[in-house]
């Protein structure tokens, strides 16, 4: 069996106009001190990574990663949640979404489309100038408006929406193939990729792609009541990046899993920091490191009620104890004997080599 890594931190929740927070140095400098051994960089800040000059330069990435050395830190994958958003972007959520994009594009729907398409490129390449194998992104949503219709979806819909999906996000995947790098789908609430259903329908039209795979969740399967860790069991082939962050669902007699329109800390469902939710944690580390996941473990924060500070600390030694050495040995290796196969037809009771009848 192999070892999960970590601790990793996502920094995009962190990054700030206040020093150690507006510098890529800043941020690595700080995350070490807090014990972690890996960060996720998001790509939409160029002053904190350019990802345009890392897609280009080899010399740019390995200054990255001898500041990330100097640190003692690892950088663990890029992420382009954000510019994976309007990949596919629905019109009607066209408005809530233009700032993902650059101000110039903020009118023109296409333009974005295409600039995000050509990000998710640069990251590939990026990725592979940085020795990653990994990639976190959000596929966008065609279909989300329509999730609980009224009146009922028409034929055909969900067919037409997810061929539409692959038909944008299969060049992506093309790239990321020629690279050597898989892309992770962040299965989540308001993407049209949310569960393991809606992610084998992609999976399908795709051509079960061999870069597309799961940033495994278990926040957003909680909240939405999927069994998280036959999650595991089902989709442990596919799972290629991992966070960690802990939610809860306080069911009460008012609201449900859609929330009311309520701010998050009177939802029912809600992300917490380590520990303070509902998360089955040794139960999840034990599952991936069964089957063998040997990604980082990286931590996500987000939580309505504790300062980010305070979680972030608090997560490097959470998952630290999390992580499991993995056995090399079977517990009863002491009492077991050396293969004999004259011994072994004698326990089978033919010890001349025949079956007896």
């Amino acid at each position: 069996m192999r070892q999960i890594k970590g601790p990793g931190l996502f920094l995009a929740q962190f990054i700030s106009d206040e020093a150690p927070f507006n510098s890529l140095e800043g941020l690595l400098s700080w995350a070490a001190s807090l014990g972690y051994k890996g960060v996720q960089v998001p790509t939409e800040k160029p002053e904190i990574f350019d990802l345009e000059r890392a897609a280009e330069s080899q010399s740019y990435c390995d200054e990255i990663t001898a500041l990330c050395t100097e640190k003692e830190l690892e950088i663990t994958e890029l992420s382009t949640h954000l510019q994976g958003q309007l990949v596919a972007c629905h019109d009607t959520y066209d408005a809530l979404f233009a700032g993902f994009g650059p101000d110039a594009m903020r009118d023109d729907p296409a333009a974005r489309a295409a600039w995000a398409t050509d990000q998710l490129k640069l990251a590939a390449r990026a990725s592979a100038r940085l020795g990653l194998r990994a990639h976190a992104t959000f596929s966008g949503a065609l279909l989300w408006h329509t999730v609980y219709p009224w009146p009922q979806r028409p034929k055909g819909l969900v067919e037409a929406g997810f061929a539409e999906l692959a038909r944008r996000w299969k060049p992506i995947l093309d790239v990321f193939d020629a690279q050597g790098v898989d892309l992770c789908f962040e299965l989540h609430p308001g993407e049209d990729l949310h569960d393991g259903v809606t992610f084998d329908r992609f999976l399908a039209a795709v051509d079960h792609h061999p870069r597309a795979h799961i940033l495994y969740d278990p926040s957003h399967l909680l909240i939405q009541h999927v069994d998280y860790l036959q999650f595991i069991d089902i989709y442990h082939d596919r799972i290629r990046m991992f966070h960690v962050k802990d939610a809860e669902f306080l069911a009460n007699g008012r609201a449900g899993v859609y929330g009311g329109y309520q701010d998050w800390i009177d939802r029912p469902g809600r992300f917490r920091s380590l520990g303070d939710g509902q998360v089955d944690f040794k139960g999840i580390f034990s599952k991936l490191t069964q089957y063998g996941f040997d990604g980082w473990a990286v931590v996500e924060w987000e939580c309505c009620i504790k300062h980010p500070e305070d979680g972030a600390r608090e997560g490097a030694a959470f998952v630290a104890d999390q992580i499991i050495r993995p056995t090399e040995v079977a517990f009863d290796d002491f009492s077991g004997a050396p293969e004999d196969p004259e011994r072994n037809r004698k326990l089978l009771g033919y010890p001349d080599g025949q079956v007896k009848s």
